[in-house]
């Protein structure tokens, strides 16, 4: 039997470390699938593990790709699942660990098999959504799949305001000329392993203070100097990221650096919950609190596979 140990959890509440006392004490490597993480432009505000860290365990998939390349979910998967077939040629064991939902379900899942869209599609919506807004994006998914806008409009209506994930549910449905939502929730793959879902959470305050000092230490670490950097790729997706976006206004003069990194931890606390609530939802999580011990959590990942409780 195969394990796929994945630890999830809102920013700041300590995945990283207990990642790496976990590979220690399995005596294996780790997949990230932080989807910032993958960008080898910016380290500092996407919390990239430090150099001791990435030393002390093999890490896979921190920052091996560039800003500038297009790389989606669905790219993710097939790379990551080949990287897990590879590592379970000579171990039982596996870490995954991070904070985008998706990317996790896509690896724990399966992702959904969309077609290929023609690139002339892509560009025209694209075109579209530049010249008249998310409205145009909004409009046409309410017409060409009604009941998938109105499954977001009640269920996650933040989606509706998110211009890349509008783009490609409008995309599909011109390029296929089928519903987006026929290609969702289909049967997925079969995978190789067995998951054991491990949970790290917090009271709020203690969350959010945590937040709040990690935006600091990041501005002491320069910050600020990275976003510059990048500043004249600003429009790129890679870049559309918390304590990117907030920089990049400070840069074009329209808020003060203060304000923005008030806007920066704002924004982070509000991305925590969304995280919470994504994890939440999988009733098979078995959530610890920040302050437990390691050997709390070693312990209960070594009796759920002796009592092969799955």
């Amino acid at each position: 039997m195969k394990y796929l140990i994945t630890i999830v959890g809102p920013t700041a509440v300590g995945k990283t470390s207990l990642s790496i006392a976990l590979a220690q004490h399995f005596n294996c490597e780790i997949i990230s699938c932080d989807s910032r993480q993958f960008f080898k432009e910016i380290t500092i505000g996407t919390a990239v593990p430090s150099k001791l860290e990435l030393q002390t365990v093999k890490h896979h998939f921190i920052q091996n790709k560039s800003i500038f390349d297009s790389y989606n979910v669905g790219e993710f998967e097939k790379e990551a699942i080949s990287k897990l077939n590879e590592l379970y040629k000579t171990n039982d064991f596996a870490i995954l660990v991070g904070g985008s939902g998706l990317y996790v379900d896509a690896i724990l899942k399966g992702f959904d098999d969309i077609p290929e869209i023609d690139k002339s599609i892509r560009d025209s919506v694209m075109i579209n959504f530049e010249k008249n807004g998310i409205q145009y994006l909004q409009d046409n998914l309410k017409i060409l799949d009604s009941n998938f806008y109105v499954e977001l409009s009640q269920k996650n209506p933040q989606t509706l305001l998110n211009p890349q994930r509008m783009m490609r549910f409008v995309e599909v449905c011109i390029g296929t000329g089928k519903p987006y939502s026929s290609f969702i929730n289909q049967k997925k793959n079969q995978r190789s392993f067995t998951p054991i879902l491990i949970g790290l959470e917090a009271k709020r305050e203690v969350i959010y203070d945590r937040i709040n000092q990690r935006v600091d230490s990041m501005m002491n670490e320069g910050l600020l100097a990275e976003v510059e950097k990048v500043y004249t790729h600003k429009g790129l997706n890679a870049l559309q990221t918390v304590g990117y976006r907030e920089l990049f206004s400070y840069f074009d003069n329209e808020i003060s650096l203060e304000f923005a990194l008030e806007e920066i931890k704002k924004n982070t606390r509000r991305f925590a919950k969304r995280q919470l609530t994504w994890f939440k939802r999988n009733p098979e999580t078995k959530w610890f609190e920040i302050d437990v011990k390691k050997e709390e959590i070693s312990d209960y990942i070594n009796n759920k596979i002796l009592n092969a409780d799955f």
